[in-house]
């Protein structure tokens, strides 16, 4: 049976959406002076460096069957998203790219109903189906917002939900009994190193920081992204999810792009008409599909 949120729950909710809905600018800011793979891999290091004493304290309450599902929360949930989105954001802008992110409840639910046998109302249908024609005027709506206009970059965050998506649905049906901090901890530490790997072996990275102007600021915005919005951030999701349920906690979209947007706008980015539309075709998607009463 799918827990009713408490006042705790919404709390949680809430402070999520803030943090990760600020994350948008933090990347394009990031990106000023850094490549969308220094981006992602200092994401990661950063956040597995802030968890890493907490590691070897929840490490012997993992079970061997559970290692092979928090290797995947930590590639699905954190590793690869990071860098989907740094890519996705050297063409989209970071408001937009917020946006695109709602569609994670609706890939959580296809996620439910194909994967895990859980039945929908066909109000899902429908929500899903507004949804994706939201998300395909923001694809069609290039930085001029027409939509004769095709916007690859889009795809990446579309991916980045799936990931999301399938991330949260693992969580909920095969870690159910392990606590927050420590599916976090240790999922980023299976893929800290390989963050770590990439950054120094395989960009210059090193050289540049004290030496290119620029780099050190954009690393403390990333510095940031990665202990505050995807360590802590990343706690209070899994939380959440435990307190919850997939869905429950996967509608932490709906204010993430309120916040996103807010930021853009603030940093002088613009909204056109067909940005605007699919804006709200996604919200309203999100909206009648999540608003459904779903069979356990």
């Amino acid at each position: 049976m799918t827990q009713k949120p408490t006042v705790k729950a919404w709390s949680l909710l809430l402070a999520l959406s803030l943090i990760w809905g600020s994350s948008f600018i933090l990347i394009k800011k990031g990106l000023l002076g850094l490549t969308p793979f220094e981006v992602g891999s200092l994401r990661i290091l950063f956040a597995s460096i802030f968890l890493l004493p907490f590691v070897i304290r929840n490490l012997k309450k993992v079970k061997r069957h559970q290692v092979k599902y928090l290797v995947s929360i930590g590639f699905l949930g954190s590793f690869i998203p990071a860098f989907l989105f740094a890519i996705a954001q050297t063409r989209l802008e970071s408001s937009i790219t917020g946006v695109l992110n709602a569609m994670t409840p609706i890939f959580t639910m296809l996620v439910g109903l194909f994967v895990y046998k859980q039945q929908q109302s066909p109000r899902v249908f429908v929500g899903v189906f507004v949804g994706f024609l939201g998300a395909a005027t923001l694809v069609m709506a290039g930085s001029g917002g027409e939509l004769s206009n095709f916007n690859f970059y889009a795809f990446f965050v579309v991916l980045a939900t799936i990931m999301y998506a399938l991330n949260l649905n693992i969580i909920k049906y095969h870690l159910q009994e392990l606590r927050s901090m420590t599916i976090t901890s240790i999922s980023l530490a299976f893929v800290g190193p390989i963050a770590a790997v990439q950054l120094v072996f395989f960009s210059d990275f090193p050289t540049r920081v004290m030496e290119v102007e620029g780099v050190l600021e954009a690393t403390g915005y990333i510095l940031t992204l990665g202990v505050v919005g995807t360590a802590i951030a990343l706690i209070i999701f899994n939380k959440l999810v435990n307190l919850t349920d997939p869905v429950f906690t996967s509608s932490v979209t709906y204010i993430i792009p309120i916040v996103a947007v807010m930021w853009g706008v603030l940093d002088g980015e613009v909204l056109l008409l067909s940005h605007i539309l699919g804006i709200v075709a996604i919200l309203a998607g999100v909206y009648v599909a999540n608003s459904s009463k779903r069979k356990a």
